[in-house]
C-alpha cells in the first residue's frame, strides 16, 4: 500500500504495539498526520481484537494471525515494500537467515556500497524509510514466515537459506508454513533473482517453477572454510549465500574474501563463552528446532553435556536422539516441557548416559561443571523454543553465559 493509498483511510488501528508497532505509529504520524490513529495490544487489553469495525484499516503486527483480523488490513512489511526505492535483498529460511543477512550486509558494506541491514535483525523496515536513502541504497531485509504469510510484494533478490518444519503453532501445518515462505516467490517478477540453498529438495522444486531467475548457491568460496569466523557446515552454507549475492553485485573475489573473514559472529549462535575447568561452553540458544541442534552437534562433535528442551511444539526428536547416541554424548540436561518427549526418544535409541531434568539454568550449569568430561564441550542448543521458561532465546542464552561465568569460581 503506497502512502497515497494509505492517506485515503481516516481511522486506522495499529494491532500490536511492540517494536514494529511503534515504528508503524511513527511512520503514520509523519506521513498521514491527519489520520485518527488507535493502538490495540493484548498487553493493554485482552479484548483488543474486538470492536475493530469502528476503523477503516488495521495495520497488523506479524505475530497476530491474519484470520483474527476482521476488517481490511495491511502490514508494516507491505508498507515498506510499496514505498521503498533502491534494491531490496530479502533473506528468509527456517534457520540461518540472521547470520546470512548480516554476512551479506557486512560484505556489501566493506565496499563503497550503501547497504542497510533492516527487518528482524536490524532497524524496523518503516523506521529505515525515515533515514535519507537513494536509488542506489541496498536494503538487506531479514524476513520471518510471519511477515511472509500475507506479503504482496517480493524483493529484487530473494535468498532462502533452509527449509524444514518450524512455527507450526502459528501457521497450523507444515504446508501452510512452507506456503508462507513460497509467497515470496509467487510475487517475484521475471527480472528478480531467487538465490537458494540446493541442499533442500523443495527449494529446488520452487526454483524450477518460479518465473524469476533461479540461482543456486555458488559452492566454491573465495576462502577456505577454516578461515571463516563462523563454524559448522550450515555456516559454510551461509557464507556461500553471501558470496553468491556479492558476486551478483560484481564484487571482486579478494573483497568478498576479506568481508567473510572480518565478519563478527552474532551472539547465541554457536558462540563460545569460554573454557573453564577444562570445559568449553558454547551458547547456541538460537537453535530451537531439532534440525538446527543436529547442525550444532555436527559442527562441534566433542560434546560432553548437551542442554535440550523448552516449549513443546510437537517436533519429531527421533533423528536428534539417534545422533546423540551415535555421537556418544554422555550427559543430557532436559528442560520442560519438551524434555519429557526427548527423554522418551533417547530411551528408544538406548541412551545410557546421565539425564538431568531441571527447570533451573543455574542447576543445569552446575550439573555441567560436575559431569562434563575434561576437555569436552558443554553445548546449550535446546531444539525447542524458549517460551516454556524464558522470555526468548536471548534471555535463555544470557542466563547460560551468566551462570557459566559465576559458577566457574566455585
Amino acid at each position: 500500500m503506497t502512502i497515497e493509498k494509505l492517506r485515503t483511510y481516516k481511522n486506522i488501528v495499529i494491532l500490536g504495539y511492540g517494536k514494529e508497532g511503534k515504528a508503524t505509529e511513527a511512520f503514520l504520524r509523519k506521513n498521514h498526520p491527519v489520520a485518527n490513529i488507535a493502538i490495540a495490544d493484548k498487553n493493554q487489553d485482552k479484548h483488543y481484537l474486538e470492536n475493530l469495525q469502528q476503523y477503516d484499516l488495521a495495520i497488523k503486527t506479524p505475530g497476530i494471525p491474519k484470520s483474527l483480523v476482521t476488517i481490511p488490513y495491511t502490514t508494516a512489511t507491505n508498507l515498506f515494500f510499496a514505498n521503498a526505492t533502491g534494491t531490496i535483498i530479502g533473506v528468509t529460511g527456517s534457520k540461518g537467515k540472521s547470520t546470512t543477512a548480516s554476512l551479506i550486509h557486512h560484505v556489501l558494506s566493506s565496499t563503497n556500497l550503501d547497504s542497510r541491514l533492516i527487518g528482524n535483525i536490524g532497524t524496523p523496515m518503516l523506521t529505515s524509510l525515515d533515514t535519507p536513502y537513494s536509488a542506489s541504497t541496498i536494503f538487506v531485509v531479514e524476513l520471518s514466515s510471519y511477515q511472509l504469510d500475507d506479503i504482496q510484494y517480493s524483493p529484487h533478490i530473494t535468498v532462502i537459506t533452509s527449509l524444514f518444519p518450524e512455527h507450526m503453532n502459528y501457521h497450523g501445518s507444515i504446508e501452510l508454513y512452507y506456503g508462507a515462505k513460497h509467497n515470496l516467490l509467487q510475487q517475484m517478477k521475471e527480472q528478480d533473482i531467487f538465490v537458494y540453498n540446493p541442499r533442500y529438495q523443495k527449494l529446488e522444486e520452487w526454483a524450477r517453477s518460479t518465473k524469476a531467475i533461479s540461482h543456486p548457491y555458488d559452492l566454491v568460496l573465495p576462502v577456505q572454510p577454516s578461515e571463516l569466523p563462523i563454524i559448522g557446515d550450515h555456516n559454510v552454507d551461509n557464507a556461500r549465500a553471501a558470496t553468491t549475492v556479492a558476486r551478483l553485485f560484481h564484487l571482486g573475489e579478494d573483497t568478498i574474501a576479506e568481508g567473510l573473514k572480518s565478519f563478527t559472529p552474532l551472539p547465541h549462535r554457536l558462540q563460545q563463552i569460554g573454557t573453564f575447568h577444562t570445559i568449553t561452553f558454547y551458547d547456541d540458544a538460537i537453535s530451537t528446532t531439532p534440525d538446527s541442534t543436529i547442525a550444532a552437534m555436527k559442527a562441534l562433535r566433542n560434546i560432553g553435556t548437551l542442554m535440550l528442551g523448552g516449549e513443546n511444539r510437537g517436533y519429531d526428536f527421533s533423528e536428534m536422539a539417534k545422533r546423540i547416541v551415535q555421537y556418544k554424548i554422555p550427559n543430557v540436561v532436559l528442560f520442560p516441557d519438551s524434555g519429557k518427549e526427548i527423554e522418551k526418544e533417547l530411551q528408544q535409541y538406548g541412551f545410557s548416559g546421565s539425564l538431568f531434568p531441571t527447570r533451573d539454568m543455574a542447576q543445569a550449569v552446575q550439573f555441567a561443571y560436575e559431569k562434563t568430561p575434561p576437555n569436552t564441550i558443554c553445548l546449550l542448543s535446546t531444539a525447542s523454543p524458549s517460551y516454556s521458561l524464558w522470555k526468548n532465546f536471548e534471555e535463555k542464552g544470557d542466563l547460560f553465559a551468566q551462570y557459566v561465568r559465576e559458577l566457574s569460581t566455585h
